[in-house]
């Protein structure tokens, strides 16, 4: 008898090369099956008599099979099955293409179910492809006659196969423990959990398949909220922060020293950003600002305000050019204030506005140990363990998706004794609100949507295929006036049987053929990051016109003169990517552009793409992105320790915040879960699936 602990392999169906089918989906165990959800369901459930069927309308046909041979079609060159199927209404033909062992699966006489659309053409009515499926003595159809599932699967694993062995499966549910609270399951009006996985799979009435459906989704956000929730009451209860007043003096002096105005949402953040700061719970707040909104200018004002407060504040970037760059524009916005910055990285080391160096790195080092640097600047050197800090107060940390869960943690604990210092996580990657919940549901969230007045908007053009040559003759005008140009390609070489621009390809057609007299180079992350680096720093000196690159430049470091960004096979990338692109130029006065070429033009991509250049908001096109994506191709979420959601959708915000609310009222009621023990023990087996680091 199957039990839910029984390996698939051993099951009397599956064969050795059946049981690596499965496994490369993940599906082991038989428990693995039940929550492989449907992505999507065919709609046989119309059961019709075959003098009633209607061409191109989805059906099921119930009769007998009176004739099945195979012929092979020259014309096409394709080995054609034909049958005709027949009930007390009448007959109809029946064609499938390259399935001659049909001929050994059916037999004349056999009573059928065929479910598909019907065609008709100059030969009449006639099936084309349908499922079929034998009558079940049971008359539970599993392919036919029903709302059939659909799930994503892989080469040499059908269909019918999945569904067979989700039937055998779901004979062993009664036993699966259901580890939901029962007061949500009655909250809700939520089916039990077996019912559930069989309306899940094999609906049999829409309202059950939806409370089921509706089931399984708060169950995925929940673990989520839990997990999230946990994280945020260990920090409250089990640490505490130096209280860092708001020093009203200083911070308005630094807002009347900068040559322009704080936006509406800078000076809100701010102001959240400063009261956390005040308190002896450690803050540990997001702030999510578009390209080019402003956030450094929060982040300096935040840390101005602990240097006064006597206390340290590190700042780490991904990258060091990005942490060179934070380097020049802190200490330009605090020249003149009594705050002393360094600037450490792995080769760089610098101490001072004026960037004057130390004796030697051990030098610096024991400078900022000793107290006497404000404000450290740099990359993952300032984690490593030989590095102390006299009285570290505040961790911003730039890019944060761009660091594990463990790097992050890691500077968040080099505060001295018990005290842990406040955390500040920025990122110019749009999130929507409801993402971030789930995401990033631990944290605070402060956002940034506007940006500067004094910013042009970004001229943003679909260009067609005939208007290249007028597009590289606006380059060349740029790169006249003294500008410089992003490229970016989706592949770094060209493969076969691919219509995708490359970088290697584009350089050779740009360099040689079409701009031969400007200076052209290319990026690619398969370099050495010391090479990216050295490209980068050479780009930023304008020591070339043209960068052609992959989609490695998609968050980095400020180019101020460069003014356009051409987007070779546009319709390769979401819209969030896009506009992570467009976020390249645009860093200053200069009027910036962003051409766009697609290699397809459907109705749909066309449409896409129209919206981008009609909208600049980051935060509208995440959303769009989301609804139309999902989040895992959006942010990738397994970079973030975040499982791969199987079925919840985050754009749904109320059943994101409900989960929230749930989550918080359960551990608020037994913050250590041993009153849900099936709970708690489903938490931690969950803990395990996922990659934190």
């Amino acid at each position: 008898m199957v039990n839910l602990s029984t390996p698939l392999s051993q099951f009397p169906t599956v064969k050795k090369a059946l049981s690596r089918k499965l496994h490369s989906l993940g599906l082991i165990k038989a428990q693995d099956l039940l929550y492989y959800f449907p992505f999507r369901y065919d709609d046989y459930s119309q059961t019709v008599a075959v003098k009633n069927i209607i061409p191109d309308v989805p059906l099921t046909v119930f009769g007998r099979l009176q004739l099945l041979t195979n012929r092979r079609s020259f014309a096409r060159g394709k080995m054609v099955t034909e049958g005709i199927v027949a009930d007390e209404t009448g007959q109809v033909k029946v064609i499938w293409f390259n399935q001659p062992y049909l001929i050994k699966n059916l037999q004349v006489g056999d009573e059928i179910f065929l479910a598909g659309k019907a065609e008709l053409n100059k030969y009449g009515l006639q099936l084309v492809n349908p499922v079929y499926e034998k009558a079940r003595k049971n008359g539970n159809n599993l392919n036919t006659g029903r709302l059939v599932p659909v799930y994503s699967t892989t080469s040499g694993l059908s269909q019918k196969q999945i569904r067979f062995l989700l039937s055998l499966v779901l004979e062993a549910v009664p036993t699966l423990s259901d580890w939901l609270p029962e007061e949500i399951s009655r909250q809700f009006n939520f089916l039990s959990l077996a019912e559930s996985l069989r309306e899940v799979h094999f609906p049999t009435a829409e309202e059950k398949f939806l409370q089921a459906k509706n089931r399984f989704q708060l169950e995925e956000l929940l673990l989520i909220q839990l997990r999230n929730e946990k994280s945020r009451l260990n920090l409250l209860n089990s640490q505490s922060a130096g209280r860092l007043k708001f020093n009203q003096e200083a911070v308005q002096a630094f807002v009347n020293h900068l040559p322009f105005q704080l936006t509406p949402n800078q000076k809100t953040a701010a102001w959240e950003i400063l009261q956390d700061l005040e308190k002896v719970q450690p803050m540990n707040r997001l702030l999510d600002g578009d390209v080019g909104s402003g956030k450094t200018v929060v982040a300096v004002m935040t840390c101005l305000n602990c240097a006064v407060n006597g206390y340290q504040a590190a700042l780490m970037a991904p990258t060091e050019i990005l942490a060179n760059q934070h380097f020049e524009t802190l200490s330009k916005l605090l020249e003149g204030f009594p705050v002393k910055i360094a600037l450490l990285t792995s080769k760089q080391y610098k101490f001072s506005a004026r960037g004057s160096n130390p004796g030697s790195k051990k030098e610096l080092v024991e400078k900022i140990k000793a107290g006497e640097v404000d404000l450290i600047v740099g990359t993952q050197s300032l984690i490593a363990e030989k590095l102390k800090f006299k009285k570290l107060g505040l961790v911003i940390v730039d890019e944060q998706h761009r660091f594990g869960v463990a790097q992050r943690h890691k500077i968040q604990t080099k505060g001295r004794g018990k005290k842990q210092p406040h955390f500040l996580s920025m990122t110019a990657t749009p999130i929507p609100r409801s993402y971030a919940l789930s995401l990033y549901g631990d944290l605070d969230l402060s956002l940034i949507k506007h940006k500067p007045l004094d910013r042009k908007p970004i001229i943003t053009k679909l260009v067609e295929e005939i208007n290249r040559q007028k597009a590289y003759d606006f380059i060349r005008q740029q790169v006249v006036l003294g500008r410089q140009i992003f490229v970016v390609c989706p592949l770094i070489e060209d493969k076969k049987n691919s219509d995708k621009k490359s970088v290697l390809t584009e350089y050779q057609k740009l360099s040689q053929e079409i701009f031969p007299d400007l200076r052209v180079n290319y990026l690619h992350g398969k370099m050495l990051a010391k090479e990216k680096e050295e490209l980068m720093n050479g780009f930023l000196n304008k020591d070339f016109d043209i960068l052609i690159s992959t989609s490695v430049v998609e968050v980095g470091v400020d180019v101020p003169n460069a003014s356009v960004i051409m987007i070779e096979g546009a319709e390769r990338f979401g819209l969030a990517q896009l506009h992570q692109f467009r976020g390249r130029v645009g860093r200053s006065s200069h009027q910036s552009y962003c051409l766009l070429f697609s290699g397809t033009l459907g109705s749909k991509t066309k449409q896409r793409l129209q919206y981008f250049t009609e909208n600049e908001d980051g935060f509208s096109l995440a959303e769009k992105d989301l609804e139309m994506r999902g989040p895992g191709e959006v942010f990738g979420t397994n970079q973030h320790g975040f499982p791969e959601l199987k079925i919840a959708d985050l754009s749904d915000l109320d059943l994101v915040k409900k989960s929230r609310e749930i989550a918080r009222t359960i551990l608020k009621k037994d913050p250590s879960l041993d009153s849900y023990p099936l709970l708690k023990e489903k938490i931690k087996d969950w803990e395990k699936t996922i990659h934190w680091e």
